[in-house]
């Protein structure tokens, strides 16, 4: 038996052109490039993050085919405002949950307040954020949701215990909506990035020796001998957000040089 197969535009799959994606996270690093190769392949971008000069920055970069929302996203009413911000430009079709922030702590410092504000930026955001977007999209009978997780989900790195039961909830969100949004056509998908050169990773306020250290430091903990850039990430979310991705929902990437093989 034959299955249709079109191979004459195997690379118009990924194009994204009349859509409308919201990314998260958008004023710098991951987000920013999420956002910066969605806009490549045609789609308007809503761009969300509290920082406002990073979104501009991230906006201008981008053009006419960006819009700015500045928001401290954590909670319901934030993620429904930009919903209904996104709304004003017409009907949401992708959706990326990339804010984060990162900390380190010991479980036995107790440190109250960088353990709430983890969770609430990595983890009540992305909950509101897929709450939101579910939400219009299932009525629609279309749409792609994308999470940012990261291996800390499954590994055990001392000191990262709220970033990481953050980033494994997601993991978990990611598939109980699958579940719950797949019957009405909806793909619900997660990537999960390992050491990614960004700001946040290696900052530029180090030296150029001390930046090509980390950089090299971070090589060494996967089998691969390349670094991550955000662009690594932002091809696999294309994947997802894309046609090309159209039977994948449920799913963890992992975009790591593969470093979660290493114990």
């Amino acid at each position: 038996m034959d299955y249709p197969l079109d191979a004459s535009r195997p690379l118009g799959a990924l194009r994204l052109d009349g859509r409308i994606a919201v990314i998260t996270g958008a004023a710098s690093g991951i987000g920013r490039g999420i956002a910066q190769m969605f806009a490549a392949v045609g789609a308007r971008v809503v761009l969300s993050d509290r920082n406002a000069q990073g979104l501009a920055e991230t906006a201008r970069a981008i053009g006419a085919a960006a819009v700015a929302h500045v928001a401290e996203l954590g909670t319901k009413d934030a993620a429904e405002r930009l919903a209904a911000f996104a709304e004003t430009i017409g009907p949401i079709d992708i959706w990326v949950n990339g804010a984060g922030i990162g900390s380190a702590n010991a479980v036995s410092e107790g440190n109250e307040e960088a353990y709430r504000r983890t969770i609430a930026i990595n983890q009540d955001a992305v909950f509101w954020g897929c709450s939101a977007a579910a939400r219009r999209m299932e009525p629609r009978g279309s749409g792609s949701i994308i999470n940012i997780s990261s291996i800390a989900a499954d590994k055990g790195d001392r000191k990262l215990a709220a970033y990481s039961m953050s980033k494994a909830a997601v993991n978990a969100l990611t598939r109980v909506l699958a579940n719950e949004v797949g019957p009405a056509g909806v793909r619900v998908n997660a990537v999960a990035p390992g050491f990614i050169v960004t700001e946040m990773t290696v900052p530029s306020d180090l030296s150029a020796a001390e930046r090509e250290a980390r950089i090299a430091q971070s090589v060494k903990r996967a089998p691969l001998p390349i670094a991550g850039y955000p662009e690594d990430v932002a091809h696999a979310a294309l994947y997802l957000a894309s046609d090309a991705g159209r039977y994948v929902t449920g799913q963890v990437i992992r975009v790591n040089g593969g470093a979660t093989m290493i114990p």
